[in-house]
């Protein structure tokens, strides 16, 4: 076994550790200075080295909690005290367009803007000075800012932290490990590649766009097709990025089925990943995924989508709502023919899915879909070269889903590609219909009521309700 006690040496006291965290959330918060200082890689390495020494999660929390609230309180008293002179002074009246970025995205959502900023790296450490300059109300500020301080802490250091933890676990890993965790990070990177730049150049502004005009007006019978298309979808762009996306992940699903139906037993990628993950159970990573599986099933569909469905429907947002029902209802069909067709036996079989086969996975599909879908109408609000950070988040939050029917042995690795090409699949199709329609505008939504109101009955569904 490695010796570790050279990284003892080199780790500080748990004192200044912890001072240390709380001095880079601060910086991390600070007006200005946060956008010059590497923060969450700053502050990644440090929650290593405090769950490498097992330091208090709460301390450690509180510390970057604390850090952080500071942060942002200085730089709203900056932008409070300093209103007149700071368009004045460096580096702002070389770069005037970073302060209207920051009143555009405060004036858009308001006191959201504080909680939302605390996460978004371009405008974090501009949004509290900002909320001084246009004279926010301090008392809302400060709960802004402590409410967002608690949520931030944890988003930005549990997986630190779990590392520094976990580390000596890599030096015992099963055979084969190393391929499918670089394989998995490899699919991480092509899809943040597809959706940062891939998807934005086939965009109508995009090169990738520009060129397929061009060749597709090149020859008289391509010329024909392309004006036809264009007449038929009078209200927007010809949608490239939903047709590649639906070719793409078409043939891709279709290939995958076959291997999957032409295999007898579960692939030898599926006993080698279910091994690198039974490694990796414990009783806390069994519970997250427990909860995720509940998040996941009817109940929890319906807890995320009932209140954006009634705004939907009540602000008359029809062929939205309309696509939205039509793509959970076409997964929910599709899942259970795909089942029917494969018939393929779970790893372990609990009691509420005795009646269900493996292939693929429906939890993997409806996410997908949900939070594809939702991306898609949040981008469609957002400017051109922010699209992106829609899709990462919805990539971010469809990965813990895949991992937990892993982690909790109910799947093979394959279903839960089966059921991510799946869902792909069907955001391709309800995108390219719905981009037909004129695009209604959703950016008046009551974000915070209805964010507020699906996790209510989100928890009402953890706590109460067995799963479906």
């Amino acid at each position: 076994m490695i010796n570790d006690e050279w990284l003892y040496q080199l780790t500080p006291s748990p004192e200044l550790l912890l001072l240390l965290i709380a001095t880079i959330a601060l910086l991390e918060s600070l007006a200005l200075v946060g956008l010059l200082i590497p923060g969450i890689a700053l502050l990644t390495a440090a929650a290593s080295l405090a769950g490498h020494q097992q330091l208090s999660l709460t301390l450690l929390l509180s510390a970057a909690a604390f850090g952080a609230i500071i942060g942002d309180g200085l730089s709203f008293i900056l932008g409070y005290t300093q209103r007149e002179s700071i368009p004045h002074r460096w580096p702002f009246r070389h770069h005037p367009q970073w302060l209207a970025q920051g009143a555009r995205f405060f004036q858009r959502y308001g006191l959201l803007s504080v909680f939302i900023g605390r996460f978004v790296g371009p405008v974090r450490p501009i949004v509290p000075m900002i909320a001084g300059m246009l004279h926010m109300s301090p008392w809302a500020f400060v709960s802004a800012n402590i409410g967002s301080a608690l949520l931030w802490a944890p988003a930005y250091l549990l997986p630190g932290y779990l590392l520094g933890r976990s580390w000596h676990h890599w030096l015992d890993l099963p055979e084969g490990s190393f391929r499918w965790l670089t394989l998995f990070a490899t699919a991480i990177v092509i899809l943040a590649f597809i959706f940062s730049w891939l998807r934005h150049q086939l965009g109508r502004e995009g090169r990738l766009y520009r060129g397929v005009a061009s060749l597709a007006r090149y020859r008289k019978w391509s010329r024909r097709w392309w004006l036809r298309l264009q007449r038929r979808r009078p209200h927007s762009e010809l949608p490239l990025a939903s047709l590649s996306l639906l070719l793409i992940s078409l043939t891709m699903l279709s290939a995958w089925t076959l291997r999957v139906l032409e295999a007898d037993a579960p692939l030898a990628m599926d006993e080698q990943i279910r091994a690198l993950i039974a490694y990796w159970q414990t009783p806390v990573t069994l519970k997250v995924s427990d909860i995720l599986a509940k998040m996941g099933d009817t109940y929890g569909v319906l807890a995320l989508c009932l209140p954006w469905m009634i705004w939907l429907l009540w602000s008359r947002h029809i062929a939205t709502l309309g696509h939205v029902v039509v793509a959970l209802g076409a997964t929910a069909l599709t899942n259970t023919v795909f089942k029917a067709i494969a018939s393929r036996a779970r790893p372990e079989t609990p009691l509420y899915l005795a009646d269900s086969y493996a292939y693929p996975s429906a939890h993997t599909s409806i996410t997908v879909v949900l939070f594809g879908l939702a991306a898609a109408y949040v981008a469609q609000e957002l400017p051109r070269h922010r699209r992106f950070l829609a899709y990462w988040a919805a990539i971010l939050l469809c990965i813990p889903m895949g991992l937990s029917r892993l982690t909790l042995d109910v799947h093979w690795a394959s279903d839960v590609v089966g059921g991510t090409l799946l869902g792909l699949v069907i955001c391709a199709l309800t995108r390219i219909s719905y981009q037909r329609l004129p695009h209604p505008s959703l950016a008046h939504a009551p974000w915070p009521a209805i964010l507020l109101s699906s996790a209510v009955l989100l928890s009402i569904r953890l706590l109460w309700l067995p799963h479906a």
